[in-house]
């Protein structure tokens, strides 16, 4: 039976990311602001401890941090909102972005391999990445395809292997029909290709 059949994704509707994947924004990003920013203010404020205006930097500089701090946990909130995956019987697509919106189009076709990503602070939050290869992609284009803030991901990395295999994921796993809707139609092309194979024998024989 297969492992996928728990992760229920309904082919043609959009699913998004676990909830928690907006905390591990939120600390991902804060982390490296704060790391970022303390190292900038400490280039800023260093030369400037003789001077009268010492004080004014540290509040402009403490200002700054905490006002980029406050955006980035708005801006956790409205990427989550953005990410939205879907998945047909032909292709994958994804949505996100907060300022600049982006799309992509992925054909089961042109997958070559699908990796499990967990760094640090993904295992705090128990979530996980799907890192999309793609053939004659480059590393730039990679790092674009993945699937971001999935809790179980194995079961949905089985399904999307089966469509690049060409074989048809189960209705348990789909959550719909699909299954048998393609089954019913492979069987209905074997019968054309019979028929077609079938006629063309009956002209040879004829020539002869």
């Amino acid at each position: 039976m297969p492992a996928y059949k728990y992760y229920m994704v309904n082919l043609n509707e959009n699913f998004k990311p676990d909830k928690r994947y907006t905390g591990h924004l939120i600390v991902s990003t804060l982390a490296t602001f704060l790391l970022t920013a303390i190292a900038c203010s400490f280039w800023l404020i260093f030369p400037a401890m003789e001077e009268p205006v010492f004080f004014y930097i540290i509040y402009i500089a403490v200002g700054i941090i905490l006002a980029g701090c406050i955006w980035i946990v708005i801006w956790a909130f409205l990427y989550y909102k953005s990410v939205v995956y879907q998945l047909n019987e032909t292709e994958m697509t994804w949505k996100r972005g907060v300022l600049f919106r982006k799309t992509g189009i992925v054909p089961y076709n042109r997958i070559t391999n699908v990796d499990i990503v967990q760094g640090p602070i993904m295992r705090m939050f128990k979530i996980f990445h799907l890192k999309i290869d793609t053939a004659g992609g480059t590393s730039k284009d990679s790092s674009e395809i993945r699937i971001e803030g999935i809790e179980d991901p194995e079961p949905l990395r089985a399904m999307i292997m089966d469509f690049v295999r060409g074989h048809v994921p189960s209705p348990a796993a789909t959550g719909t029909e699909y299954g048998k809707s393609v089954k019913t139609a492979q069987a209905a092309d074997l019968q054309a290709l019979y028929e077609e194979v079938a006629a063309i024998r009956k002209i040879l024989e004829q020539k002869k």
